[in-house]
């Protein structure tokens, strides 16, 4: 087989959308099922907690979508700016651009005559794109876009959310509690074992810090809602 027709899928290829993804899925199989586990623990019957299930499916799914969309769009803007000014560096102190180049290659272990002959290659070639990488350490690999992040957030987040929702749907009333919270730990443990296993991590791991989280999530929620509902009766 010819070596160019050789290629690799790394882990690291995947870091845009894979990161907003397992966010979004997690969140909101954690938050929903956190909300109906609450709301059914203070003692309220099957539509109210459907409702407040839905409600919180919908705000968060938006709110998910909102703050990846705000956070990766602030990383954009703060690449773009350094972009332009390395262009201008890069126009007003090419020698001093090339020298800086140099310097990185040495320090990474090239001798001080090969680190300048790569560093007039690389620029000859994009010496934009070499000071983006090796100096500010910027990749179009690992560029995460606005809107891509956004629409996969919450998109995720409003199927992690249905999980929930359905079991509470079909479960009888007085188990409601019982068997979202059952079945959203195994759905957590499925959900951090895949999410690691397409990150390159070791899937136990993944499973048993994801579920750990929820489990938590769960039993706080309840306590609030036990209490508040004998509270109010």
């Amino acid at each position: 087989m010819s070596r160019l027709s050789h290629s690799e899928i790394h882990m690291v290829h995947r870091i845009g959308w894979l990161r907003a993804a397992v966010l979004g899925a997690n969140d909101g199989l954690v938050s929903t099922a956190s909300l109906v586990v609450g709301v059914a623990a203070a003692g309220s019957q099957r539509p109210e907690i459907l409702v407040a299930g839905l409600a919180g499916l919908v705000a968060g799914a938006m709110s998910m979508a909102a703050g990846e969309y705000v956070s990766v769009s602030s990383q954009t803007d703060a690449e773009k700016a350094d972009i332009a000014r390395e262009t201008r560096e890069l126009k007003d102190t090419p020698e001093a651009e090339l020298d800086e180049l140099t310097g990185i290659y040495v320090a990474r272990g090239l001798d001080q005559g090969l680190a300048r002959q790569v560093a007039v290659q690389l620029t000859a070639k994009d010496a934009l794109g070499a000071h983006a990488r090796d100096e500010l350490g910027i990749s179009e690999t690992v560029t995460a876009h606005p809107i891509q992040a956004a629409l996969v957030s919450a998109a995720t987040f409003a199927v992690g959310a249905v999980i929930p929702l359905i079991i509470a749907a079909l479960s009888p009333p007085a188990q409601i509690t019982l068997t979202v919270a059952v079945t959203t730990l195994v759905a957590l443990s499925v959900l951090g074992g895949l999410g690691a296993s397409a990150g390159g991590a070791g899937i136990v791991t993944g499973a048993v810090r994801v579920t750990f989280w929820g489990a938590l999530a769960m039993a706080a929620t309840a306590g609030v809602g036990m209490l508040f509902g004998v509270t109010a009766g």
